[in-house]
């Protein structure tokens, strides 16, 4: 591979304490994404899924080794300018919405690029176009109560797109849903992957949904785990 990636681990690890035991949780994670690549992360419950996405996304900081996003180091910003990186270059979308329940879907959605400085009348047109594209165009000005769930994940999927981010991190994102329901959402994802060459790195217990993705990594023992691991 020549390109550079769109994202890079080096050698993360990340322990707790609990009292007087240091708990390891990764230990040497070494991931590389293409852009537009979609991957799967699989493991038990307690393997650290969902620690690595933090990291990966800069919500918490590895004990050694680094991310790149973007060509961007998160160890090279201070939280102001990780913030102000991770607002353009990186969407969150996971098992429970985290939808703000006073405001409307369309509000939901125009919130990151309008945190992003855009003007509202900006904003306003890139959510609403995005909302109908995601199935919602006429369910813009109704807040989250007055959704369905696949409905409620349905505007999570659009505003962690909105902002056309580099690489969407999902955690679970249909684990909350109906088979039936969970099966739109990831047809829907699929194709914006497909159509909007961003990035996907996706969290989950569902062999069948792995299977949809470019790749399938397992992360064990601290470590990510692949049938190819020079591709990890």
């Amino acid at each position: 591979m020549t390109n550079k990636p769109i994202m890079q681990a080096t050698d993360l690890s990340r322990h707790y304490r609990q009292g007087d035991v240091t708990l390891s949780v990764l230990s040497g994670v070494n991931l590389r994404i293409e852009v537009g690549e979609k991957i799967a992360i699989v493991g038990v419950s307690g393997s650290g899924k969902t620690t690595l996405l933090n990291l990966l996304g800069g919500l918490d900081d590895a004990d050694t080794g680094e991310v790149i996003v973007a060509g961007q180091s998160w160890h090279n910003l201070d939280a102001s300018k990780r913030a102000v990186w991770r607002n353009q270059h990186v969407g969150f979308v996971y098992q429970f919405h985290h939808l703000l329940g006073e405001f409307s879907a369309l509000e939901n959605v125009a919130m990151p690029l309008l945190i992003g400085k855009c003007t509202v009348k900006e904003a306003t047109q890139r959510a609403t176009k995005l909302l109908e594209r995601v199935g919602l165009g006429d369910r813009l000005h109704h807040q989250p109560a007055e959704l369905s769930g696949g409905e409620r994940q349905r505007v999570a999927v659009a505003r962690a797109l909105v902002t056309e981010p580099s690489v969407v991190l999902m955690d679970e994102p249909t684990g909350n849903l109906d088979p039936h329901t969970a099966g739109a959402i990831l047809d829907l994802l699929i194709e914006l992957n497909e159509t909007l060459n961003i990035s996907f790195i996706l969290v989950t217990h569902d062999p069948a949904i792995a299977a949809q993705m470019d790749r399938t990594l397992t992360l064990t023992d601290g470590l990510l785990v692949s049938e190819n691991p020079a591709v990890v």
